[in-house]
């Protein structure tokens, strides 16, 4: 029996229907949405930022958490174990454990987030100089580059601390500007790849100036790796900080920190006897290092352009 070629078809899963449905669900599946799906197959990603803004969360609403005065000392309850009264204990000046874990989580993540702030600020700067202009320009900045990072990084951090005042501010800065090498030569690479893409050689031809064509057209294109590198700089940047805290030349007391609340731990006597004094830091240490990780990691699979093609 011949079928007429003119004839109407009844629309059906593979019909005009069908191309509806679809036309409009890939209209519906933006960016945004897109990565916020790839994101949540991670499922230690989203693990790690659950746990992440519960810190944050703790951390933020220390004035109001906080069951004592973080500085209130009780010369009678020194090195006191925990206790209904003191859940975490006590530490050397019978100050509560557990509020000043919680006000030095304030601190560290203060530190990290403002220390990363300041290298991501130099290294998208001079990485995007170097990397448009190339040259001369490039060679200046790649060998101021590679003289910073031909110095042991932990070392020269506590070159630059012992030299400043310890401070909280101090120890910001010093964390962000040695660590904004990588950034730079990140955000170079990302340049040299795309300064010579058709969009941008179509923005220069219509006569957008030099800073127009960074920030405006090659510099938004390069967020992605740039996002994931700020993430995990937080996390590297606690650790220097609770390193530097540590060694006395970070935070300095009265004001806590996960890095000086675990100075305790270098008596023989505390690490055997006191566990309350430096294990809690050290876990918040642990866990806020560990979900910053791994939300990176997610931030890294779900940014990237090969996989997002994929859905």
């Amino acid at each position: 029996m011949a079928v007429r070629m003119d004839e109407p078809r009844p629309a059906g899963p593979t019909g005009p229907m069908a191309l509806t449905r679809e036309g409009l669900a890939q209209e519906v599946l933006t960016p945004g949405r897109l990565f916020w799906r790839r994101f949540r197959r991670n499922r230690l990603a989203v693990a790690g930022a659950l746990i992440l803004l519960i810190l944050s969360l703790i951390s933020l609403g220390a004035p109001w958490i906080a069951p004592h005065d973080r500085d209130a000392t009780n010369p009678y309850l020194r090195e006191a174990p925990p206790s209904r009264e003191h859940l975490l204990g006590t530490d050397k000046l019978g100050r509560d454990v557990l509020s000043r874990l919680i006000w030095g989580g304030r601190v560290s993540m203060t530190v990290g987030l403002v220390a990363v702030s300041i290298s991501l600020s130099v290294g998208i700067i001079l990485g995007s100089i170097a990397g448009y202009f190339g040259g001369v320009v490039d060679n200046v900045i790649m060998r101021l580059v590679d003289i910073v990072m031909s110095f042991p990084y932990l070392l020269l951090l506590i070159v630059v601390a012992s030299i400043l005042k310890p401070s909280i501010y101090n120890t910001m800065m010093v964390i962000g500007f040695l660590s904004w090498t990588g950034v730079a030569r990140l955000v170079r690479g990302e340049f040299l790849s795309l300064r010579q893409r058709d969009f941008v050689e179509a923005a220069r031809a219509a006569g957008a100036p030099p800073a127009r064509l960074i920030f405006r057209h090659i510099l938004p294109n390069a967020f992605a790796p740039i996002v994931v590198a700020g993430t995990l700089g937080v996390a590297s940047a606690i650790l220097a900080e609770a390193g530097l805290s540590f060694l006395g030349l970070g935070v300095r007391p009265p004001i806590p920190s996960w890095g000086n609340m675990l100075t305790d731990a270098q008596s023989l006597r505390i690490l055997t006897l006191k566990w309350w004094l430096w294990i809690p830091p050290g876990v918040m240490i642990f866990l806020a290092v560990i979900s910053i990780n791994l939300v990176g990691d997610g931030l890294r699979d779900a940014l990237d352009p090969r996989l997002m093609r994929r859905g």
